[in-house]
């Protein structure tokens, strides 16, 4: 049995490019930082960020081009995909992405948005839920305090 899935929740480092193939299937490319907090050899926490290409077909890219934007969270669900073209130089270029089959909107602070009052934005989770939001603490977690 073989498995190809990715799951990655992230960031969006760029607005969503929207396209339109021949075939006139919508597809919609975008990028997604996740972000890793690690202690080295020494003790030290580390950082690292990486950077995933995500590409999205159909209505759903539609949607996602109409409500994420640069800054937004989203989760996405997919597989990953190598493609490879010849460049303007000759030479052999290589890309991997993940190809979406499912992207959630992630959490939307107060004054972020897709795009303002000229945009349609979907209902937020406190208006869906009568206005009982969740209550996110203040506070920083700091790693070492989880118990495992």
């Amino acid at each position: 049995m073989y498995l190809n899935k990715a799951f990655i929740f992230g960031n969006l480092t760029r607005d969503p490019e929207l396209r339109s193939l021949p075939s006139g299937l919508n597809v919609c490319s975008f990028s997604v930082a996740t972000n890793r907090v690690f202690k080295d050899r020494d003790g030290k926490k580390q950082e690292q960020t990486d950077f995933h290409n995500v590409v999205v077909f159909g209505r759903q890219a539609d949607t996602v081009a109409q409500y994420l934007k640069k800054g937004s969270s989203a989760l996405v669900e997919g597989r990953m995909q190598t493609r490879s073209w010849e460049g303007k130089d000759g030479e052999k270029k290589y890309r991997t992405e993940i190809v979406a089959e499912s992207v959630r909107f992630g959490p939307r602070s107060a004054g972020s948005g897709a795009g303002g009052a000229n945009r349609n934005t979907p209902p937020a989770d406190e208006e869906m839920s009568g206005g009982t939001g969740i209550e996110y603490p203040k506070d920083d977690i700091n790693p070492d305090d989880i118990p495992f």
